[in-house]
């Protein structure tokens, strides 16, 4: 039994004031055994690269910047996602509560999996065939073992890291928007996207603070603890702040 925190983080923040706040919950799970389960948003929407991704590569820089398209790299690994309708979930914890790094990815893909399947889509894990390589295109172009599908295509991408004794998963649970915003920036031909919104699969459509609700269950379910929402994150918000120039600069976001 486990301590836990639910954060229904509602407020949309750009990117790198998300990417901050999941760097400072990674290190708290480390140094004091935070748990948490937080689900938020973007605002604006943002395209968003994996640590080791050669972004100054794959992707359009001028046409990013022509377009006015917010970019992040995040303090995961992964390929390229689009954060727009959607919603993003991050599980911090100390990396003892889920052993090793597959055993935590398929932990966390079977929640998230329970939680989509209340939402009436009948979800299913991807074959386990191990992470795809960096240059197998964007994230939404090929699941990794584990990951959630719907009719054969993914709804959640995800990407992990470890820092000391804290682990840190987050990804995308599509709602709306599919990600050829990706695609549409790649230089050279890109894979063909194997996406699927989630509101594309259901009868009725299902919203931001449905989804949230619907991981948040499946959490308490699949990981019994004591339990406790997150109310006031004051000090969260406030560490972040030392890590916020690191993900607004461009010397982060298009090192490689």
């Amino acid at each position: 039994m486990a301590d836990w925190r639910y954060w229904p983080d509602f407020e949309a923040r750009t990117g790198p004031a998300n990417m901050a706040i999941d760097q400072t919950l990674l290190e708290l799970a480390g140094e004091e055994g935070l748990s948490v389960l937080r689900v938020y948003r973007w605002e604006p929407y943002t395209l968003s690269f994996g640590r080791n991704e050669p972004a100054a590569r794959r992707y359009d820089r001028a046409a990013i910047a022509r377009e006015g398209i917010p970019a992040v790299r995040r303090p995961t690994g992964g390929r390229a996602v689009w954060h727009a309708r959607e919603l993003t979930y991050a599980v911090c914890a100390p990396a003892g509560r889920f052993g090793t790094l597959p055993a935590a990815y398929h932990a966390i893909h079977a929640m998230l999996a329970e939680g989509v399947r209340t939402l009436g889509a009948d979800a299913t894990l991807a074959p386990d065939r191990g992470a795809a390589g960096l240059d197998a295109g964007a994230c939404f172009a090929s699941p990794a073992g584990g990951e959630v599908m719907v009719h054969g295509r993914k709804v959640v991408g995800s990407a992990q890291v470890r820092l000391g004794d804290g682990m840190l998963q987050h990804g995308s649970l599509l709602l709306d928007d599919d990600q050829s915003r990706v695609a549409a920036l790649t230089l050279g031909q890109a894979p063909a996207g194997l996406e699927l919104p989630l509101n594309r699969a259901l009868p009725n459509p299902v919203t931001f603070e449905d989804a949230a609700a619907a991981l948040a269950t499946a959490a308490r379910r699949a990981w019994p603890g004591q339990w406790q929402d997150l109310s006031a994150a004051t000090r969260i918000i406030e560490r972040a702040g030392a890590h916020l120039a690191k993900f607004s600069s461009d010397a982060w976001t298009w090192h490689r």
